[in-house]
C-alpha cells in the first residue's frame, strides 16, 4: 500500500494523541493547556477528512479510528475539564460527577453518527467537536478570568451540571444542524444560514476585540450562536 494512504490515519492518530495529552494536563490542573490541545485535536479532525478526500484514501479502518480518537478528544477530555472545574469550586461532591455524562452521551452520539445515513451533508444533533469546544473554551475562560461573570456562574453548585445535561441532550437530539459544507450548483438559498453564521462569527470576533475580552470567549460564543441559529431554523421550519 502506498505511504500516502496512511497520511489520513496518521493525522487522526495525532488527534488522539492531543486528546490523551489534554487529559493528562486536565488531571494536573492545567485546563488552559488542555484546551489548546483540544483545539489542536479539532484541527487534526478537520484535516484527516480533508486529506482522505484529496488523496482518495477512505477506509473502514480510518472511519473507526476517527470515532475512537474523537471519543477521547471530544468526549472524555471535555467531560473531565468540566468535572475539574466543579471540583475546584465544590470539592469532591456527588454533583461534580454530573459533567462526566458528556463522555457517555458523546459515545452515543458518535455511535449514532456512524450508522445514521442522514448525516452525510449535515448533522442530526450537536456534533461532538462543537460540544467539546464549548466546554473547553468555557473552562479556559474561567481559569484565565476568575473575576468574570462566567467564573462566578461556574462557582455555583448547579450551573455546570445544568449546562452539561443540556449539552448531553443536544448531542443525541433530533434537531437538524447545518455543516459548513457549501454546496456547488445550488440556488444559493441553502447556503444562506452558513453566510449568516459566518457574519455572526465575525461580529463576535470584532466585539471581543472591542471589549478587550479574553480570546477564549470567541469559540464559546461562536458555537452558542451556531446552536441558536439551528434552533431558530428548526422552530420556524426555515428552508435553508
Amino acid at each position: 500500500m502506498r505511504i500516502v494512504k496512511h497520511i489520513p490515519n496518521t493525522i487522526t492518530s495525532t488527534n488522539l494523541l492531543c486528546g490523551v495529552l489534554g487529559v493528562i494536563c486536565t488531571l494536573k490542573g492545567s485546563l488552559d493547556t488542555a484546551f489548546i490541545l483540544m483545539l489542536a485535536a479539532a484541527v487534526c479532525d478537520f484535516c484527516d477528512g480533508l486529506a482522505a478526500r484529496l488523496l482518495k484514501a477512505y477506509s473502514e479502518l480510518g472511519k473507526q479510528l476517527d470515532s475512537l480518537a474523537d471519543m477521547v478528544s471530544f468526549g472524555v477530555l471535555p467531560s473531565l475539564m468540566m468535572y475539574s472545574l466543579m471540583v475546584q469550586a465544590q470539592g469532591d461532591s456527588w454533583i461534580c460527577y454530573v459533567p462526566l455524562l458528556i463522555a457517555v452521551f458523546s459515545a452515543l452520539r458518535l455511535a449514532k453518527f456512524n450508522i445514521d445515513e442522514r448525516q452525510s451533508d449535515s448533522f442530526i444533533g450537536l456534533a461532538t467537536p462543537a460540544c467539546a469546544i464549548i466546554c473547553g473554551s468555557f473552562a479556559y475562560y474561567v481559569c484565565n478570568d476568575p473575576a468574570s461573570t462566567l467564573a462566578s456562574w461556574a462557582a455555583t453548585r448547579y450551573f455546570i451540571p445544568f449546562a452539561s445535561v443540556t449539552l448531553c441532550t443536544l448531542l443525541v437530539s433530533e434537531i437538524p444542524m447545518f455543516s459548513m459544507k457549501f454546496k456547488k450548483g445550488g440556488s444559493g438559498s441553502q447556503n444562506k444560514i452558513r453566510i449568516v453564521f459566518l457574519a455572526a462569527s465575525a461580529a463576535v470576533v470584532i466585539l471581543t476585540l472591542i471589549l478587550k475580552m479574553n480570546w477564549s470567549i470567541i469559540p464559546l460564543m461562536i458555537f452558542l450562536v451556531y446552536i441558536l441559529l439551528n434552533f431558530i431554523k428548526a422552530l420556524f421550519k426555515l428552508k435553508f
